[in-house]
C-alpha cells in the first residue's frame, strides 16, 4: 500500500504543476495565492516532498478546487464503478491521516471521501478549501471533534453534521483510538 500512496503523492505533485501551468501562474504566484513558500511548491511538484493535508487544502483553495477534486484529477479515471482496490488512498506525511476517495469520477456533483484520523490528531483546514461545495461529515466509528470557526461539535459514531459557510476548520481526534468518518461533498461550482 505504501507504493500506491507514494505514487499518488507523486501524481498529486504533477497535477499541482499542471493546474498551475494551465492558469499561467509561476510557482511564486501560486505560493502567494496559497500562502505557502515557493520552495515547498517546487519540492512538491518535483516529487521531493509529499504535501500535508493542510497544504493540499491551501493549494486546492488557491486553484478554486476542492481537495477531493484536485486528488481525483491526479488519480482517477472516468467510470461508474470504482473498485475498493482502485480507490485513491493518500496519507498525510505529518499526521498519518489516511484519506480514501470512495466515489467514482463522474459528472455527478458529489464526492464521497473516507478519512481515518489517528488518535491525537488535529488537522487544520483553511476556509478556501470549502469555498466551492457544501459538505456533510458522518462519523463511522470513534469520536471526532470538528471545530468550525467558533463552533465546536463533539461527534460520536453515527452522528452527521452539515457544515456551514466556508470557515477555518479543525478535524480533531482527542481519543485514544482512530476515528473514521465519511465526508459527503456536494460541489456547487465546477472549476
Amino acid at each position: 500500500m505504501n507504493n500506491i500512496i507514494d505514487t499518488l503523492s507523486q501524481r498529486i505533485g504533477e497535477r499541482i504543476r499542471t493546474e498551475r501551468e494551465t492558469r499561467g501562474w509561476s510557482q511564486s504566484e501560486l505560493a502567494e495565492r496559497a500562502g505557502v513558500s515557493r520552495a515547498m511548491i517546487h519540492k512538491i511538484e518535483r516529487g521531493d516532498s509529499s504535501p500535508t493535508a493542510t497544504l493540499l487544502g491551501r493549494l486546492s483553495g488557491a486553484f478554486g478546487l476542492s481537495m477531493s477534486t484536485l486528488i481525483a484529477r491526479a488519480e482517477m479515471q472516468e467510470g461508474k464503478l470504482l473498485r475498493f482496490n482502485d480507490q485513491p488512498v493518500w496519507r498525510d506525511p505529518q499526521s498519518h491521516y489516511l484519506r480514501r476517495h470512495v466515489s467514482p469520477r463522474s459528472d455527478l456533483p458529489l464526492d464521497l471521501v473516507q478519512v481515518e484520523l489517528p488518535a491525537g490528531s488535529d488537522i487544520p483546514m483553511p476556509a478556501s478549501a470549502y469555498a466551492f461545495a457544501r459538505q456533510l461529515i458522518w462519523v463511522q466509528s470513534g469520536e471526532l471533534v470538528f471545530v468550525e470557526g467558533e463552533a465546536r461539535h463533539q461527534m460520536q459514531t453515527g452522528d452527521c453534521l452539515e457544515l456551514g459557510p466556508p470557515n477555518e476548520c479543525h478535524f480533531i481526534n482527542e481519543s485514544d483510538s482512530p476515528c473514521v468518518y465519511l465526508v459527503v461533498r456536494l460541489n456547487n461550482a465546477a472549476p
